[in-house]
């Protein structure tokens, strides 16, 4: 299943894109803020990948692989996977970009469509992102793709304090 943005497609991913993933995922600005997440060696890029892939067997969604129409280079990754916050199942929005194309907006692109997809596919399935507090761009972008913050699901994290922002949570 494909998504399209007025700029970007955002694919599931294959086999080939343990590139991609090893590569982001080993910049040290691309995990600055949740430096549990960096990896070190093409293994643990396709670990990570088929954990990634697992979950679009089981399930028929999870993180997607975006890129420029025209472009075979991935610029990153952006999709949701479920998750628990207080005991209720949740879609966890992730995003991770290159650096190299940060400042572009495709972060916030790919989430608002992502959002957009999951509200809309999943609706009984409330959206989350967790952000660190020093993360102000990643704020931006959940901010960007329609999630408002959600203080009442801050929590601590694997890196630190998670702030949560969510849509269609409950009050």
């Amino acid at each position: 299943m494909e998504l399209r943005t007025q700029r970007l497609t955002l694919r599931p991913p294959v086999a080939d894109d343990v590139v991609a993933v090893h590569e982001i995922h080993r910049d040290p600005a691309a995990c600055a803020h949740n430096p549990s997440d960096a990896l070190r060696t093409p293994e643990e890029a396709a670990n990570l990948l088929e954990r990634w892939l697992e979950h679009w067997r089981g399930f028929g969604f999870g993180y997607w692989v975006v890129r420029l129409p025209d472009a075979g280079r991935p610029l990153g990754f952006c999709g949701v996977k479920l998750t628990d916050v207080d005991g209720r199942r949740a879609l966890n929005l992730f995003y991770r970009f290159d650096p190299a194309t940060w400042g572009r907006g495709y972060a916030s692109e790919a989430a608002r469509e992502v959002v957009r997809w999951a509200r809309d596919t999943l609706p009984d399935y409330p959206v989350v992102a967790r952000v660190r507090p020093a993360n102000t761009a990643s704020q931006r972008v959940a901010l960007n793709a329609g999630l408002t913050r959600a203080e009442h699901l801050d929590r601590p994290g694997e890196d630190g304090p998670d702030l949560l922002f969510a849509a269609g949570w409950p009050r």
